[in-house]
């Protein structure tokens, strides 16, 4: 088994090699000692609404400028799912701002390429046998519709796997896992070896279901438990809160990367539909795959801002549950009604003196 080691001055972080249970040791940035607390009225919001609802789920909330974090079992690793594509984008930019690669560079796909799932851009390349686009637009296509295949790609543009997670323990990122893409993400959840046959009709779904359910369910319940993906909803809130200080990438790569975000596609009666009118959202969700009435990983992560300027990233990450989506739903647009009612406290309060 190996392990890639990066050395971030005195101390040293292990870069889990795939199928490695551990998290990553990299502390958050910054301290959590150096954090005000939260308010406590959307404290105990967030608690209540966490508490009360029917499955595992992680919240956490955190103030762009203020630096405060509320949240609810938001230490605890949870399914990214597509997820995940947010930390491919945010390598990719990186290799921008490094001069490694360009926007605009010229991207082939071919059949080979193809994944699973959601791929919207399979249909241009199977037109034709090869799709030429760019750089660019593999990160729009993967972040907005979250396309499997352009996410796939783009991560092998960027030098692969590895670069992801060294991006991760470079910048200090926290508990956040990165596995192989979603080809294998997917495949060994369901207790499969990826081929490439799998990408085509419904291949992967005959081979899924040919497994004995005892296996599936296995294995599918250890991704639930220690999710090869995992991320905690504190680490995420607070990547984006420094993404938003423009302190991960230049400030041109960093409003380009939110700008995409701003135009995601999915989820929109997720994070989005707690929005009141005048605030945006720039987001990325994740949904995982459903054995019996149980779903692994249901996801939205995003940055929220006020008609005044000020920000906070907010993460509802569902472990597992069999709830209704609609109910799911409804906890994600509370949350986002709990912060926009304490901003509003706040600084309706304010401008009265």
């Amino acid at each position: 088994m190996t392990a890639l080691l990066v050395r971030l001055g005195a101390a040293a972080t292990a870069i889990v090699a795939p199928g490695l249970a551990a998290a990553q040791t990299v502390p958050p940035w910054p301290p959590a000692a150096v954090r005000p607390a939260a308010p406590a009225a959307l404290a105990a919001r967030i608690h209540a609404l966490g508490s009360s609802f029917n499955g595992r789920v992680g919240i956490a909330v955190q103030a762009v400028e203020g630096g405060w974090r509320a949240g609810w079992r938001a230490d605890e690793l949870y399914p990214q799912q597509s997820v995940s594509k947010f930390f491919v984008a945010l390598a990719a930019m990186d290799a921008v701002d490094r001069g490694r690669i360009r926007l605009h560079d010229p991207v082939t796909l071919t059949r080979s390429d193809l994944t699973l799932f959601n791929q919207p851009i399979a249909q241009r390349v199977l037109g034709n046998g090869s799709y030429t686009t760019t750089v660019e637009r593999l990160l729009v296509e993967a972040i907005t519709k979250s396309d499997n295949t352009a996410n796939d790609k783009l991560m092998r543009v960027v030098g692969g796997p590895g670069v992801v997670r060294l991006m991760i323990a470079e910048k200090r990122l926290g508990q956040i896992r990165f596995y192989e893409g979603e080809r294998a993400l997917q495949s060994r959840i369901a207790g499969l070896t990826w081929t490439q046959s799998y990408s085509v009709g419904d291949a992967f779904y005959k081979a899924r279901n040919a497994l004995p359910l005892t296996l599936r369910r296995s294995l599918f319940e250890r991704y639930i438990e220690d999710p090869y993906d995992g991320a905690a909803p504190s680490s995420i809130v607070d990547t984006l809160a420094r993404l938003k200080r423009a302190e991960l990438l230049s400030p041109p790569s960093t409003a380009r990367l939110l700008t995409i975000m701003g135009n995601t596609r999915t989820g929109k009666n997720r994070l989005r539909g707690g929005l009141k009118p005048g605030w945006t959202l720039c987001h990325k969700t994740g949904t995982g795959q459903v054995l019996g009435a149980v779903q692994a990983g249901y996801n939205d992560i995003g940055i929220i801002t006020a008609p005044d300027g000020r920000s906070y990233a907010v993460a509802v990450m569902i472990k597992r549950t069999a709830t209704p989506l609609i109910v799911r739903m409804n906890l994600m647009n509370n949350v986002v009604r709990a912060v926009i009612d304490q901003h509003e406290t706040v600084y309706a309060a304010n401008l009265r003196f």
